[in-house]
């Protein structure tokens, strides 16, 4: 391309953009109305609007503790100062006389005016930096100048548009009135007006929500299609008995699960569904009934969880309940010892064990199964999409159930789960009492400290949760092992109290979360490696360090530790964070203990990227839609892809477009 040479496609590679392609794709992140361009008088106070202006002086003074850089410009109204901190280049950047356009805050209590730290367009020799009104902004750097990329974009949809570019068929434009992608590229870059540029993002944002349900929806039809798998019969006696037997109601929503997963069983497809429940909803008794219903028929059923004492703990309360009824249930994890993890192979392989739980471990090849019926997956953000299909491929197209305690909003659901049916338990079991959480500075942490003291003095036990494992110069937030060795000096010198976090080992983690589960330590520091831990109905207090720094789903996780038992449990929020958005974010949990509604909440305030923190399994990375705020958007995309992906002829037709698209999302059904 005209002006790209080595050194700028490099800095254009630093953008992520490295072809023709993905300049046109490169999105504006907003736009700047230059029809209401004002004069430098009529500026408002606390508004972000735009001016023009002559550059008039720029100076850069260097304090102790940073580069103060100002620009002043005059129109023929006045003259408003530019503000900028540590970006010292400007001063070599900006010259006298330049004419220069500027965005940015307003404030209008200094003289002359001020405007922080605003984004300058050095305008040309027309005054204009580009055609039009509606001027795109995109994302870029400091290296990349807004009217070189515009430039550049310009340049390569000159090019591009003179190429056959529609990838949508021709009745989903009618059906849905639909721009046609030429139009809506070159719209959505340099839009004629608002209206317009609303139809070309809607079209664009549409197409890529429509490529990505079609791979879901094939995704979930391959597994299916031409391929029986196994049909359960209706609920038989050993089903009603372990039912009877349960000494407790089941919620409704346990049984609005159960029914769904019971149909799926029963039909000749194989199931491939996975249920939602908040932290202490029950998931774990439908699983279990699931595997009862399985072993009726004449099938194995597996279950794997992230670790090892998770699994142990799944293990000792599903043999208590199914070994008076002649079901064999066996356990196997890394650390089961050479000749009883070989006897244990064999029996799985012979058919003596019915239902076996375990770690990583049961996706190991030399794992055989005499007739696997269901495959089950617990915790299913902490294990990828390959190492389920291990699993289910070690049986004759199982069912397969997968759960999560992290409540997922509908649109992030249909987003990273599409190939699966989706369950929610929204209710918890009668009788739990509410965790009471509270939001508190450091200055009350001695206070803190003295009540988990009075507390472990009545035989309960705590968690106190860091954000780091060890001290960090560049992160002002308290570490795990800090804080344990200065605790176990002071205020807890006569407590026993244990630390965990991600660096250790597997078997020291396990080995120190056994103990907490068996009582002999009693307060348990730290990081958010106990996230998905075991069931310790003694533990009766939370406390979290920066609780600034997470997000509320994952602030919600570490609360569902604690409430399991019959004590009241306490939920301590430590945070000197004084922004208002922080602060605010933190009494919402205060006030709901509803999982659904803080993951919505998060959402919202986080955006997707940090929903699943850094186990972001299966989220892909969308160019123009956006999956919080086009949810009326994503259901039209899913119900014009469901009609697609049944006529095989229109699917053919877009099926190079979503491997385009969308190739390491699907590059186990693309693999041409």
């Amino acid at each position: 391309m005209k002006g790209v040479g080595n050194a700028k496609a490099a800095l254009l590679a630093s953008l992520g953009i490295y072809t023709v392609r993905d300049l046109v794709e490169h999105f504006p992140r907003r736009y700047e109305d230059r029809s209401q361009i004002k004069k430098i008088s009529q500026l408002t106070d606390g508004n972000v609007e735009s001016c023009r202006g002559t550059v008039l002086k720029v100076t850069a003074n260097k304090t102790r503790r940073l580069t103060l850089t100002k620009i002043i410009i005059q129109d023929d109204s006045g003259r408003a100062e530019l503000v900028f901190f540590n970006q010292p280049y400007l001063k070599t950047k900006y010259k006298v006389n330049m004419e220069v356009m500027v965005y940015g805050k307003v404030q209008t209590k200094f003289f002359p005016v001020q405007i922080m730290n605003p984004e300058i367009e050095i305008l040309d020799e027309a005054g204009m930096p580009c055609a039009g009104t509606i001027l795109p902004v995109y994302p870029a750097n400091e290296a990349v100048s807004q009217r070189w990329l515009r430039n550049l974009i310009r340049q390569s949809l000159d090019f591009a548009l003179q190429q056959p570019l529609e990838s949508l068929p021709a009745s989903l434009l009618l059906q849905y009135e639909l721009l046609e992608r030429k139009e809506a590229l070159l719209q959505v870059h340099f839009p004629d007006n608002w209206e317009v540029l609303k139809k070309a993002r809607e079209r664009l944002a549409f197409e890529e929500l429509y490529l990505l349900q079609c791979g879901l929806l094939y995704a979930k039809n391959a597994v299916k299609k031409d391929v029986l798998g196994i049909k359960h019969a209706s609920d038989g006696s050993l089903v009603a008995q372990f039912e009877q037997r349960l000494p407790f109601q089941l919620t409704q929503g346990q049984r609005q699960a159960l029914l769904e997963i019971k149909a799926d069983m029963e039909e000749p497809l194989p199931m491939q569904r996975m249920v939602q429940g908040d932290v202490g909803s029950g998931k774990t008794v439908v699983a279990a009934i699931a595997l009862v219903k399985t072993v009726e028929n004449g099938y194995q059923g597996a279950m794997m969880v992230p670790t090892e004492i998770l699994a142990e703990q799944h293990y000792q309360t599903l043999a208590a309940q199914l070994e008076d009824l002649g079901i064999k249930v066996a356990l196997l994890t890394g650390s089961l010892a050479k000749g009883k993890r070989k006897e244990l192979l064999q029996a799985l392989q012979t058919g003596c064990v019915d239902i076996v739980l375990g770690t990583h471990a049961l996706i190991q090849e030399d794992v055989c199964f005499h007739k696997l019926g269901l495959v089950i997956t617990d915790e299913q953000h902490r294990f990828g999409v390959r190492q389920r299909a291990k699993l289910q491929a070690k049986g004759m197209m199982p069912d397969v159930l997968v759960m999560t305690a992290t409540p997922i909003p509908r649109t992030m659901a249909l987003t990273v789960y599409g190939d699966l049916d989706v369950s929610s338990i929204r209710q918890l079991p009668p009788g739990r009492k509410p965790i009471k959480t509270f939001v508190r500075g450091s200055d009350r942490r001695q206070l803190v400290y003295k009540f988990i003291a009075d507390e472990i003095a009545k035989g309960r036990q705590a968690y106190i949760v860091c954000p780091l494992v060890d001290e960090s110069e560049k992160i002002q937030a308290q570490s795990a092992t800090q804080l344990y060795a200065e605790l176990q000096e002071t205020y807890f010198r006569h407590i026993t109290c244990g630390l965990v976090h991600g660096k250790m080992k597997n078997l020291e983690k396990d080995e120190m979360m056994r103990r907490f589960y068996e009582g002999s330590i009693k307060v348990l520091i730290a990081t958010t490696v106990i996230e998905v831990g075991v069931n310790v109905p003694n533990a009766t207090i939370m406390v979290i360090e920066g609780a600034e720094r997470f997000g509320l789903a994952q602030l919600h996780q570490l609360r569902g530790r604690i409430g399991r038992g019959e004590h009241q449990s306490y939920c301590i929020l430590l945070s000197d964070n004084p922004n208002p958005e922080s602060q605010e974010r933190l009494q919402v949990m205060t006030n709901t203990s509803d999982g659904f509604a803080l993951a919505e909440q998060d959402l919202l305030l986080r955006g997707p990227g940090h929903f699943f923190g850094e186990q972001q399994h299966g989220l892909p990375d969308l160019k123009i839609a956006d999956i919080v705020n086009d949810l009326d958007l994503l259901l039209k995309a899913r119900r014009a892809a469901y009609e697609t992906v049944m006529q095989t002829d229109e699917f053919e037709k877009v099926r190079p477009y979503i491997a385009e698209r969308f190739y390491h999302h699907f590059d186990q059904i693309f693999q041409c």
